[in-house]
């Protein structure tokens, strides 16, 4: 039997035990854990920060999905949802940026175009090259100060295919046969700053296979002025079908400025499909079709697709590369969530691009369109989605550049 000292306690020898006990860590590390354990503690409440003025600063126009009876979002009878939409209370949403920019771009399109544009055009038959220089602009109308005026030409080079009543042609040309047409080269210029009269003198080659491709050429100039943003304002065009001249020797012309047009460069078979349910928007990129050269053996092509719904942007999303043929097949699905409703605005933008298989080189813009709805028009196709939830809706839409 062990005998205790005189004084001597339980308690006492567990508290000198504790005593005993000390973290094998240095003063540098525990001060390290703490300075770690704070930084976290600032991230936590930084993350929290921002999540709270995101909320407060949320639209005002979002509101939740309307739910004006039990049965709405869920009914199978696509008739009968369109008919109780139109009953739906709606707030007017205006998107006065959009406003302003249709009213300046019909500014525009509303001003006189004014100038001539001054070039020549040769063929070297020896050496296949077919050289295009720019020399002046003169005459332009003056908008504004021509100290601000940084002016430049925008010089594409057409190849039309055969004529063909693609379907396409309702948004076109009704009962028109088209052309489709494809850029084979695109160059531009220097900028020339400050004057309504700039002297370029610009050079630019282009190696054809045979003088017998001048027959489906056409050069297409654009007088511009530079925008950072590129938002270039064009100020007027000249169009030279190459079959009409005689470029065996080089050919100065003058020729005046006119209202720029768009070409059709191919079409985009898409299907739309709307989702109240799930507040989505489906844009399916079904086929492209452009006209194919043998210039374009390695070149692959990707869609760009934004929407923009009342005042609500979704993030731009882009399809996977597909080989480029005369008819690209995609078949994929884009989604995007649309908070708000009803769907008072909406602007559908596509935009094909073209790079190598390689992705080495730079892309290049093939066309665009745009599917809209406002207060002052609506979009066949749009309208189709709308009246038939949960319905994928395919058409055709026209290729512009």
């Amino acid at each position: 039997m062990m005998v205790l000292p005189l004084g001597y306690s339980t308690s006492g020898r567990f508290l000198s035990s504790a005593a005993a006990l000390r973290f094998p860590f240095s003063d540098a590390v525990k001060y390290s854990i703490l300075g770690l354990s704070v930084a976290l503690l600032l991230v936590a409440l930084g993350i929290l920060i921002w999540q709270a003025f995101r909320f407060f600063r949320r639209p005002s126009g979002t509101h939740p999905l309307p739910q004006v009876n039990g049965e709405l979002l869920y009914t199978d009878d696509v008739s009968g949802i369109t008919g109780q939409y139109k009953g739906i209370p709606t707030i007017k949403v205006e998107d006065v940026d959009a406003d302003i920019l249709e009213s300046t771009q019909e500014e525009r399109e509303n001003k006189k175009i004014s100038g001539w544009i001054h070039y020549s055009v040769y063929y070297d038959a020896q050496q296949r090259h077919l050289v295009v220089t720019v020399l002046r602009v003169e005459g332009l109308q003056q908008q504004r100060q021509a100290s601000s005026l940084q002016l430049f030409v925008q010089l594409k080079l057409l190849w039309s295919g055969p004529e063909t009543e693609g379907p396409y042609i309702d948004e076109a040309s009704e009962g028109t046969p088209l052309a489709l047409r494809t850029v084979l080269q695109d160059w531009r210029t220097r900028i020339v700053k400050g004057t309504c009269n700039p002297l370029f003198g610009d050079q630019f080659t282009c190696t054809l296979r045979d003088e017998k491709e001048l027959d489906h050429m056409d050069l297409r100039m654009e007088v511009r002025d530079f925008d950072k943003f590129s938002r270039h304002t064009a100020l007027g065009e000249v169009r030279t079908p190459l079959r009409q001249l005689n470029i065996s020797y080089p050919l100065e012309l003058k020729r005046k400025l006119n209202t720029p047009q768009k070409d059709v460069v191919g079409e985009v078979l898409l299907s739309l499909k709307f989702l109240p349910t799930s507040q989505r928007i489906e844009v399916g990129v079904l086929k492209v079709r452009t006209v194919y050269k043998d210039r374009h053996l390695d070149a692959v092509l990707y869609v760009k697709i934004s929407v923009q719904c009342n005042r609500y942007k979704s993030k731009q999303e882009k399809t996977s590369a597909v080989v480029r043929g005369s008819v690209t097949v995609f078949n994929e699905v884009l989604v995007f969530f649309v908070p708000e409703f009803p769907l008072q605005q909406c602007k559908i933008s596509v935009s094909v691009f073209e790079t190598d298989s390689s992705r080495k080189s730079s892309k290049r813009l093939i066309g665009q369109l745009t599917i809209k709805k406002d207060n002052n028009s609506e979009n066949e196709h749009l309208s189709l989605m709308l009246r038939s939830v949960r319905q994928p809706i395919a058409k055709w839409h026209a290729l512009f550049i």
